[in-house]
């Protein structure tokens, strides 16, 4: 379902061949037959060379990543739309020759060649010029069956109380009626069902990450799978702490929170979760592939620097997108192609990414310094690139009172 006009604002930015940047063209609505462009300058392909870091950025990962999103693209009817809310994006039939064609590339080089054949990057923009990336991964934690100190906190299981309405589920009563169903606080007061035990801090973060693994003293190993959530926003406690001064800015990320829950005590960590009051359910599922990580909203295993979330009202899943921005544990400045096929309740923006850093506790560390600006091309078949250009074309055109320009 497309969102309404009110709801939606998506710009891109063309580089012309023969000129110097073009002002961003505003999307007021996300189907290519309303775009609204500021101006009639003349619109081309920007070049592979003017993408910065392209040259030089490593495709292996992504290649693998892309070919998982095109193996579940395939099975789609052709002429769905590959996003229902980013329509500008073409329907699966518009990416099915791309897809073939990168399924028999299996090196970089020719990756890099097929990528610039048959694609044209186009760099997205916020319309107030917000740019934010940040990394995640898949955590491993120590987990019992049953509760023994300090594994007292249940990993939760989907309730059978939770009927699925969207993006809104609704929790059925004992007396048959329904309601919004509840924020964080009063779930763990009433208690949940469970797939497993864990430090009640590990299961916050395990709910922020959306999913991970949870290791048995037996060695054997579980997957945490994300299976709902209560629907409730999702707030940040790291801000809650830092505007309470329990914590510094320097201390706002994982390492410095669980350092301060331990310090704090039980109750007053509680308080400090609670402050959050979205809540996310999981389900067990066994390990498979160690190498694999955890499937993603897109339905295929996401790949370690190959797989970014994104904000799925805004852009569409198994997308490549070429990022550029800073990132600490990757060495400093960094650019990459990265694929589409996850997202995430504090995903929001048209240039927002959440990096997949890949599972285990050095993936950790490295996402957990990085929350950089930056900037994000998104690269499209040729035959659906060129149509949104000529649609921005003909909408300049009509505003201007000129004859539409040529295709």
């Amino acid at each position: 379902m497309l969102r309404s006009v009110a709801a939606i604002v998506l710009s891109f930015a063309l580089i012309s061949c023969q000129s110097a940047l073009r002002p961003p063209i505003v999307y007021p609505h996300q189907d290519v037959a309303v775009l609204k462009g500021p101006s009639r300058s003349t619109t081309a392909p920007q070049a592979y060379s003017d993408v910065p870091g392209w040259s030089s950025a490593r495709l292996a990962a992504s290649l693998q990543a892309f070919k998982r999103s095109c193996a579940r693209l395939s099975k789609r009817p052709r002429d769905d739309y590959v996003s229902s809310n980013a329509t500008w994006a073409g329907t699966v039939s518009d990416w099915l020759s791309a897809c073939a064609a990168l399924q028999r590339t299996h090196d970089e080089p020719g990756a890099r060649a097929a990528f610039e054949t048959l694609f044209i990057p186009i760099e997205a923009l916020s319309p107030d010029g917000a740019s934010r990336f940040t990394g995640y991964f898949e955590p491993t934690y120590e987990a019992r069956r049953s509760p023994v100190p300090p594994y007292t906190e249940p990993v939760p299981a989907l309730p059978a109380d939770l009927i699925p309405n969207g993006a809104s589920p609704l929790q059925r009563q004992r007396n048959g009626k329904t309601r919004p169903y509840p924020a964080r606080e009063e779930i763990t007061r009433n208690g949940v069902s469970a797939i497993a035990y864990a430090h009640p801090s590990d299961v916050f973060f395990l709910q922020i990450q959306g999913s991970g693994r949870l290791r048995f003293p037996d060695g054997s190993t579980t997957r945490a799978v994300y299976a709902a959530h209560n629907g409730q926003p999702f707030r940040s406690t790291a801000n809650w702490l830092m505007e309470t001064g329990r914590i510094s800015r320097g201390q706002a990320n994982m390492h410095g929170i669980r350092a301060w829950m331990d310090r704090a005590g039980p109750a007053e960590a509680r308080l400090a979760m609670n402050q959050n009051p979205r809540y996310v359910f999981f389900r067990a599922e066994p390990e498979g592939d160690p190498t694999l990580g955890p499937v993603g909203a897109q339905g295929v295993p996401l790949t370690p620097l190959g797989s970014m979330a994104v904000d799925t009202s805004i852009q569409p899943l198994g997308v490549p997108m070429f990022v550029q921005t800073t990132a600490p544990g990757l060495g400093g400045n960094w650019s990459g192609l990265l694929i589409s096929q996850d997202t995430g309740g504090a995903i929001k923006g048209a240039v927002r990414g959440d990096l997949y850093f890949g599972t285990g506790p050095d993936a950790g560390v490295r996402a957990g310094t990085m929350n950089a600006p930056g900037r994000l091309w998104v690269l499209l078949p040729r035959s659906v690139a060129e149509r949104l250009i000529r649609a921005m074309q003909v909408s300049d055109a009509s505003d201007l009172g000129d004859p539409p320009f040529a295709p």
